[in-house]
């Protein structure tokens, strides 16, 4: 029955497509990639309305099928529009990028943290002290310059996906770059490019903060020793643990963040703290041991440590959420890193994170020059009772946050990526039915899914969204001990209808019917949000759910295993991320059992 599932499938899910890299040239590359098109009006309606089919009720769809043929008339709103579109695209390099920097994060108000930033599991470490934990951070940073280097020279290989390059632009944005809050809308900026880019990294410790130089004059960088030596200096430097968290303001609101921004950079020695930290290359937080966790339980508490840090009590103050790159590393052994997501999506971060931890199993062979360094510089911070203020209300927003997140982070042991191969099937593919599976077998229902597809075979491609609920596996969960035939169908459908609307807004009086429909905003409730991020590391990435009744759900397909990461809200009585992340397991069991019994489809 599901052996016809691979036949229907777009031709990207099917192939088990690997991620080549060749090097080359940054920009002589990226002049090569072809534009995003804008997609045909006419199909991507009809998408719209297969998408819609299992989704809303037939008098509902019914309505939007009408809106749609007015919206299409010859001569009408939507040949307009598309016509604008089309023009923007001609102008632009890419007609989506900046549109979707802005309204997907820069515009969007709520915290960056569980919200929005995602957080990467690494495998825990085994530190017998706090040596080990200075060790492994020196080593970790020498990693990312490391790579920072190929950045630097432009030779950074280049990546192919079913042998077509894809844009690397999003590696020159995840370094010396950081968000910057407003009361309206928040900016991103990048000091790469700046006549003297930044030499220096931030750690942050009991939440202090330090300014460390990791190049010597002669611009070569520190060696793990020296990275080590000065590690130590900060740790020993920063031992109180009374301090204000002044990083906690970062997790607030976008509005009320902003707010305080603007009064807590009134202060010249402030202002120059906040720019220390915003023009750094990234950022390393040193994190106090959390509570103790069982075996079972650890991978689930390791992930809500990145995501938040576990609350004001623990490890939340000691960042700084709007620096695209922090890395943590706890005194427990427990590590990994947070990523604040306007820059970037995941697979360019997961692919720095191989190249760190192949690095680090590297031996040093440099020998360290007996040079004394000049001691790290503490940034300091002038507190007024109206700054305290801010911070108590961030920690309380915080801890909120805290309390209402909702994570399982889980190893399915069972098998990985080698059974789909084998039945000639993307596991990606084979995952997402699976989660529409356990979806529908917790909910009664089917709902809006949306999984992030890579659109960097274009200059400057971000994502569109596959949506794996469609009219086929509708079908196929309703009828799973049925044997009929069944299919996946991902459309990518969203930031077109997005550009329309976004055109509409520029060029129109008013909106047309068809983005004020009750069924736009059924397809755009997404209670399933789900990213495949594969790495070469066993980590896992996890991020929050993108609305109040949703899920969040990463995953690592592994060869022989997947990890997973499941989240959901306290706050909704009818979501639970430890029942979703047993329905999964239970189905991806059952398709695999349907599979085996089967008889082959001649593909």
């Amino acid at each position: 029955m599901l052996g016809i599932l691979a036949r229907t499938m777009p031709s990207c899910l099917v192939k088990p497509v690997s991620v080549t890299r060749i090097a080359g040239r940054y920009l002589a590359h990226q002049e090569g990639l072809p534009k995003l098109p804008v997609p045909p009006l006419q199909q991507t309606c009809e998408r719209y309305l297969a998408a819609l089919t299992p989704i809303v009720d037939p008098e509902e769809l019914n309505h939007t099928r009408k809106l749609l043929e007015e919206f299409q008339k010859p001569g009408g709103v939507g040949e307009r529009l598309q016509k604008g579109l089309e023009q923007r695209g001609k102008k632009m390099e890419n007609w989506l990028s900046d549109w979707w920097l802005q309204t997907a994060y820069l515009d969007y108000r709520m915290p960056v943290v569980v919200h929005s930033s995602p957080g990467v599991v690494l495998p825990r470490m085994e530190f017998s002290d706090r040596q080990g934990q200075m060790r492994y951070a020196a080593k970790l940073i020498a990693g990312v310059l490391d790579f920072k280097s190929m950045i630097d020279n432009e030779t950074l290989p280049v990546e192919y996906l079913g042998g077509k390059p894809l844009c690397m632009n999003q590696y020159y944005q995840v370094l010396s770059s950081c968000r910057i809050p407003g009361t309206k809308r928040d900016t991103v900026v990048n000091y790469t490019l700046d006549k003297r880019p930044p030499t220096h990294i931030t750690v942050v410790h009991n939440f202090q903060f330090f300014v460390l130089d990791v190049y010597n004059s002669d611009g070569t960088p520190l060696t793990v020793d020296q990275i080590y030596i000065q590690l130590e200096k900060i740790w020993n430097s920063s031992l109180q643990t009374n301090k204000e968290p002044i990083g906690i303001l970062t997790s607030n609101h976008r509005n009320s963040w902003g707010k305080a921004y603007d009064n807590l950079i009134k202060d010249k020695t402030n202002q120059e703290s906040v720019r220390a930290i915003q023009k750094s290359i990234f950022t390393v937080c040193l994190d106090a041991p959390m509570p103790h966790a069982s075996d079972d339980m650890y991978r689930t508490r390791a992930g809500v440590q990145m995501l938040h840090g576990g609350g004001s009590r623990w490890n939340s103050g000691n960042r700084w959420f709007d620096k695209t790159l922090q890395f943590i590393i706890g005194e427990d052994g427990t590590c990994g890193l947070i990523y604040e997501h306007a820059p970037a999506e995941g697979p360019p971060i997961v692919s720095l994170i191989d190249h760190v931890v192949e690095y680090m199993k590297k031996s040093e062979m440099v020998r360290t020059p007996m040079v004394p360094l000049r001691m790290p510089q503490k940034l300091h911070f002038n507190i007024t009772p109206e700054i305290k203020m801010d911070i108590e209300e961030a920690k309380q927003n915080m801890n909120i946050m805290v309390h209402d997140l909702d994570m399982k982070v889980s190893v399915f042991s069972h098998f990985g990526k080698d059974f789909p191969k084998s039945q000639k099937m993307s596991p990606d593919a084979f995952i997402q039915m699976a989660l529409q599976l356990a979806y529908y077998r917790i909910h009664k229902r089917c709902c809006p899914t949306y999984e992030s597809a890579s659109l960097r075979m274009f200059r400057l491609g971000r994502t569109d969204t596959i949506r794996s609920m469609s009219i086929d596996s509708d079908k196929f969960v309703k009828a799973m001990d049925d044997p009929a035939k069944h299919a996946i169908r991902g459309q990518a459908i969203d930031r077109h209808l997005l550009g329309l609307k976004l055109q509409a807004i520029e060029d129109l009086a008013a909106l047309p019917e068809i983005f004020m429909d009750t069924s736009y905003a059924v397809a755009l409730h997404f209670n399933l949000s789900t990213s495949q991020v594969p790495a070469k590391t066993n980590c896992v990435m996890c991020f929050g759910p993108v609305v109040s009744d949703g899920y969040g759900v990463c995953y690592n397909p592994m060869d022989t295993h997947i990890n997973f990461a499941v989240s959901a809200f306290n706050s909704c009585q009818h979501t639970n991320a430890a029942r979703l992340a047993q329905a999964l397991e239970d189905a991806l069991l059952d398709i695999k059992t349907l599979l085996e019994q089967t008889p082959k489809a001649k593909l």
